[in-house]
């Protein structure tokens, strides 16, 4: 009898372990991580930076070019960002529209530099 309801607890508490883990990879109503990250960096900077650094820019995309790449425009400078399409959530944005993007620099072989941009957020049209 004793066995039975060890093994009836050890059950119980494996069962509720997993329903636990379950719900800790939901993430919070309305949205992700909020609070410190990247400090703002400009495009000069980022052309300097070393591979996988973290940034976060202000600026502006100027065009499309094509496979979910974008030429991003800040007051320093040029840079081709990678924005999956995920990303977009649904909201338009033109050349008119300041963003705030975070990502991460990538510099591919040949010394091709990008931004693989992890979340985008519209600030203001531009004045």
């Amino acid at each position: 009898m004793l066995k039975k309801i060890s093994v009836l607890s050890l059950i119980v508490v494996l069962v509720a372990g997993v329903a636990h883990a379950g719900d800790h990879h939901k993430a919070p109503a309305g949205g992700g991580f909020q609070g410190p990250g990247a400090d703002l960096t400009t495009v000069q900077s980022a052309l300097n930076m070393k591979d996988d650094a973290n940034v976060r820019l202000v600026g502006h995309i100027e065009k499309s070019l094509g496979d979910e790449k974008y030429m991003f425009k800040d007051n320093t400078g040029e840079i081709i960002v990678e924005i999956d399409n995920d990303l977009w959530q649904g909201r338009t944005v033109t050349p008119n529209d300041s963003i705030e993007i975070n990502g991460e620099v990538d510099k591919e072989w040949g010394d091709k530099i990008k931004i693989d941009v992890d979340s985008l957020k519209v600030l203001a049209p531009l004045k």
